[in-house]
């Protein structure tokens, strides 16, 4: 066993948590099968493996960033409800 009751137990105490004997128990049992778990994946042989960050492989869907003319003040207003000054309008939201 790689987590004793007594450790559990500490952990408990310095998360303010109070267990129970049969929590403790179940709780050691728990996280040392997880632990046994983690020691099997690490004896996989990894060398040739490339880190990866995703499951999937994904690419990069952003355009080039490109300079581009503006579209102008009266195009861009053209369809505003209330567009007046150069400026869109909106609903007033303070009272």
């Amino acid at each position: 066993m790689k987590i004793t009751k007594k450790e559990i137990g500490h952990v408990a105490h310095l998360a303010r948590l109070d267990f129970s004997e049969d929590e403790k128990e179940k709780f050691t049992s728990q996280i040392n099968t997880i632990l046994m778990y983690m020691d099997i994946l690490n004896r996989i042989d990894t060398a040739g493996i490339q880190p990866m960050t995703h499951a999937i492989s994904l690419n990069n869907v952003f355009r080039d960033d490109t300079e581009k003319k503006s579209i102008g003040t009266e195009i861009a207003l053209a369809n505003a409800p209330d567009g007046n000054m150069g400026l869109f309008g909106v609903p007033k939201v303070i009272e």
